[in-house]
């Protein structure tokens, strides 16, 4: 008994440590990850950060054959701007998640055909897709607006939830990219 008592005392304290560090962890991925990608939309749809603009933005849509450029390089934006500030938050994490990986979805088939180390390639959108699918099932953290609110979800299932919500948004997005 003695035994199982000093051994429950050591491991509880790591076990609160181990969880600590997790919480910080997500913390520092969710905010640089996020006010990144927010960053991204900011540059498409106000020109900050050196980008281009809403009206550069769209006609760079309507070049990639995304038509109406106009609908698709605003919906981009927009999707990277508030998926970006949702995970970065840790609010509605879920549909943050949802919302930046399929975002992410659609830049990877659009960049396929430059290969994945070429710097012209999908690298960075894989990266991207995998920080949120990772995010999507791990939850925001401890230190998060959804900690403790009757929506924080996370785990298996929203994870789950999300990813095909995801794969399903890009999917869609991708076949009406040239039949509106």
């Amino acid at each position: 008994m003695t035994a199982d008592s000093t051994s429950f005392r050591t491991a509880v304290p790591a076990t609160r440590d181990r969880n600590l560090s997790t919480d910080i962890g997500l913390l520092i991925l969710r905010v640089v990850f996020g006010l990144l990608f927010a960053a991204h939309g900011t540059q498409k749809l106000f020109g900050w950060f050196d980008g281009p603009g809403l009206a550069a933005n769209n006609a760079g849509f309507d070049q990639m054959g995304f038509n109406p450029g106009g609908f698709f390089g605003t919906l981009a934006g927009l999707s990277e701007l508030v998926g970006g500030l949702l995970l970065a938050l840790g609010a509605l994490s879920p549909l943050g998640a949802a919302i930046v990986l399929g975002t992410t979805i659609v830049i990877i088939d659009t960049t396929f055909s430059g290969g994945l180390l070429t710097g012209q390639g999908y690298e960075t959108g894989l990266l991207f897709a995998t920080v949120a699918a990772t995010l999507a099932f791990t939850g925001p953290g401890r230190f998060s607006v959804d900690h403790n609110g009757p929506w924080a979800r996370g785990g298996v299932v929203w994870g789950a939830i999300a990813v095909a919500a995801a794969v399903v948004a890009a999917v869609l997005t991708l076949i009406l990219e040239s039949a509106l």
